[in-house]
């Protein structure tokens, strides 16, 4: 009985609140649906279409897939050294002869290209469109919406006969493919950050004697900024020197190649760039276990001093000739002493680097040679032409390199020029070059203490007010030179490169220049780019708020008093 009236009641109240709900629904309605008003936002533009090279992608205007136009370059470039790899045939193994991946032409092998991290596309489909010789292009990314763009663009610009798109992790990807009969001639690696997480899988699933190119943006830690995070991802220890984006190129050659040995392979680098925000590597593969053990001679640790900036290398291993054949045994050092001979401070120790050469001279005088035929193909093709003639006139056998305005900084005098640099390390008798990674480089096989001997000499004639009275200054003017300097303009100081008039060091071309943010779904544009402006120099105006404040303190209190 009780029961019955408990569940009678509960029927009435259900009813009840029921009623109570529509009611209030009812007369909320006209606002809920002028708040939706103002939420909904309808995108009249459904897509966003941009043009590269023969290539037109289209991106959805409101859902954001990742694309940086400042990246064009290396897209150009990319395109260029990868033309060059697929119509060149003495860079051609005889496996790859063997395993008929040839057609007809021994001279144009048909390759197959793997672009494990494709965003929209883009890359892949200016590589079917503009480069020779190609018999698959896989494009993939594990994102949806990417992968959805992929396909897309594909469709739009009729390459579905050489491109196909993929959904799946970049990494499981490549190991699927590690088979020696499945392996690509041609891997592409162009992530957000690091691409340290690619790399086993990388070295895997290229083909003996193919092509690796590899893009890193984390330029921070590579470049001494957080040295357990260089060492974890890398295997190495950076440093804050001034050519610090030249260590970043070989501490990720050395990543490489460590990968590459665990599997009997070993890399030979055709191109390394540090241009922009990140380093652009492009590496063969190999596999010789013999060859391997060369590796342990072509890695160097780093000892750097604390006061003035001097370098010295430190090989880890050595290869010695013997009556039944050679053998491998440890570097022998360390270098220095505890202290530096030019300063008197101590050393910090980094690496390992990759210490032997960055380039192939050889292949790149091709790619020279045949952008300047292509010209007008390449939006980019001045700056190209201009990066990759100052990559010519690199010294080989010069690992790292030192900067003119760091180096007069530490003994507080006016820079010289770079003629006057040059020209000084010329009459010395030594080679010297600059590097592609700094405008004031010099690069150069004169021990360190005949480039503080030309500093000083330099600073004698343009002395500053702290040359002689703070260090490491005062300890390095305190000691006597041995050579010879004379600063007159040597008739090989200035470089074709420069007397040319070629793009070597380009400006920054546009506002919010650099690396991009993550790609994101949003529909409020402009209030991520007010959110962005509101963030820049963020530490900057909380001190500057600061010092106000307590400016403001200081006068209350001198008022009172």
């Amino acid at each position: 009985m009780f029961s019955r009236i408990l569940r009678a009641y509960l029927r009435k109240y259900k009813n009840i609140r029921r009623q109570q709900i529509m009611n209030s629904c009812s007369e909320e309605h006209l606002s809920i649906d002028e708040s939706l008003e103002k939420l909904i936002y309808i995108d009249k533009t459904p897509y966003t279409v941009v043009a590269e090279g023969q290539a037109e992608v289209l991106f959805p205007s409101s859902h954001d897939v990742f694309y940086n136009p400042v990246q064009e370059f290396n897209r150009d470039l990319s395109i260029a050294i990868l033309k060059q790899f697929s119509c060149d045939g003495s860079y051609v193994k005889e496996d790859r002869i063997k395993s008929k991946k040839f057609t007809g032409d021994l001279e144009c092998p048909k390759l197959k290209v793997l672009e494990a991290l494709a965003a929209s596309g883009l890359r892949s489909i200016r590589f079917a469109k503009e480069v020779p010789n190609l018999e698959q292009i896989i494009a993939n990314d594990r994102d949806r919406q990417a992968f959805a763009s992929i396909e897309r663009n594909i469709k739009h610009n009729h390459v579905e006969d050489i491109v196909q798109s993929i959904n799946e992790d970049a990494s499981l990807l490549m190991y699927k493919n590690r088979h020696v009969k499945d392996r690509f001639d041609v891997v592409d690696l162009d992530p957000y950050g690091t691409a340290s997480p690619f790399l086993d899988a990388a070295v895997q699933c290229t083909s003996d004697g193919g092509l690796l190119m590899i893009t890193c943006t984390d330029m921070a830690i590579l470049c001494g900024n957080g040295i357990e995070a260089c060492h974890a991802k890398y295997g190495a220890v950076s440093a804050k020197i001034g050519s610090c984006h030249e260590m970043a190129l070989r501490i990720v050659l050395q990543a490489i190649e460590s990968h590459a040995n665990r599997y009997g392979r070993y890399i030979e680098p055709i191109l390394s760039l540090s241009v922009d925000f990140y380093v652009r590597l492009f590496v063969r593969i190999f596999t010789s276990p013999i060859a391997v053990k060369n590796s342990v001679c072509k890695l160097s640790m780093v000892y750097i001093c604390n006061g003035c900036e001097s370098y010295y290398l430190q090989p880890l291993g050595k290869k010695l000739k013997t009556e039944k054949g050679q053998k491998y045994s440890p570097g022998t050092g360390p270098p220095v002493d505890s202290k530096c001979m030019n300063c008197g401070h101590s050393f910090k120790v980094c690496g390992p680097i990759w210490s032997e050469n960055l380039h192939n001279k050889d292949f790149i005088e091709k790619t020279v040679e045949t952008v300047k035929e292509e010209a007008e193909l390449y939006k980019t093709s001045k700056r190209m032409l201009g990066v990759l003639n100052v990559i010519l006139e690199e010294l080989d056998d010069c690992p790292l390199f030192h900067r003119i305005e760091r180096l007069s900084s530490v003994l507080h005098v006016i820079s010289p020029t770079n003629i006057q640099m040059r020209s000084a390390i010329l009459h010395a008798g030594y080679k010297v070059s600059i590097s592609h990674c700094s405008p004031t480089s010099i690069k150069t096989n004169a021990p360190q203490d005949v480039i503080w001997d030309i500093f000083k000499s330099w600073a004698k004639l343009h002395p500053g007010k702290k040359t002689f009275e703070l260090e490491p200054s005062k300890t390095i003017m305190a000691k006597d030179s041995i050579t010879q300097v004379s600063f007159e303009t040597h008739p090989d100081a200035d470089p074709e490169s420069r007397s040319n008039h070629l793009l070597r060091f380009q400006i920054n071309p546009t506002p919010n220049w650099g690396p991009k943010c993550r790609a994101t779904t949003s529909l409020f544009k402009s209030k991520e780019k007010e959110k962005q402006l509101k963030s820049q120099n963020k530490r900057q105006k909380k001190l500057e708020e600061s010092l106000v404040s307590k400016k403001i303190k200081n006068e209350d209190s001198e008022e009172n008093s």
